[in-house]
């Protein structure tokens, strides 16, 4: 490890770290040890027992100015979370975008019964809005989307729940059993 150890009038500083002061008795105590060649202890316990390359410099007639930081660009690698369908999330700009979204393909909905609504996220990066009754069967959403884009229906497909992710693969369970009620639904292709 290469560190600078700077002297000032009123203190030291370690490469372009904090102004430390010559009174404190644990910057003394540091001082001390490099004086008689020794590595001090917060540097032994900084590189784990390895090399340490201390160079010095004497500012001793200048006042500490603390330094300007440089600017470092990010060099690391990004990672992704979450599912491999693109993320690509067309908003509606008006109410009655959405409620063309919903109009796409037509589901019948028993208005006595219990309904939900469900946003599927396609792999194309389009979505789709529909009111389902709670009883409809996750194959409903599957017809639904292929009525809605018929392009799909020669396409192999899963269905998969957002957070936590969990492939729909019995779909004679109704949106209730499977608990996705008020959910968005992510379509992946296989």
């Amino acid at each position: 490890v290469q560190i600078l150890l700077k002297l000032w009038r009123n203190g030291f500083s370690l490469d372009d770290g904090e102004l430390r002061s010559y009174s404190d008795p644990i910057n003394a105590q540091f001082l001390e040890s490099v004086k008689r060649g020794e590595i001090p202890v917060e540097l032994q316990r900084l590189v784990h027992g390895g090399q340490v390359n201390l160079d010095m410099e004497d500012h001793q007639e200048q006042e500490y100015v603390k330094p300007r930081l440089r600017f470092k660009a990010f060099s690391g690698e990004g990672q992704k979370l979450g599912s491999l369908t693109p993320e690509i999330v067309s908003t509606p700009s008006s109410p009655e975008e959405e409620e063309k979204s919903i109009l796409d393909a037509p589901v019948l909905i028993d208005d006595s019964m219990p309904s939900t609504k469900i946003q599927i996220r396609l792999a194309d990066g389009s979505r789709l809005i529909q009111r389902f009754n709670q009883t409809h069967r996750i194959k409903h959403i599957r017809d639904f989307i292929i009525q809605s884009r018929p392009a799909f229906a020669a396409t192999d497909f899963v269905l998969v729940t957002t957070f936590p992710n969990k492939e729909l693969t019995d779909e004679s369970l109704t949106l209730q059993e499977a608990d996705i009620l008020n959910t968005v639904i992510l379509q992946q292709l296989k």
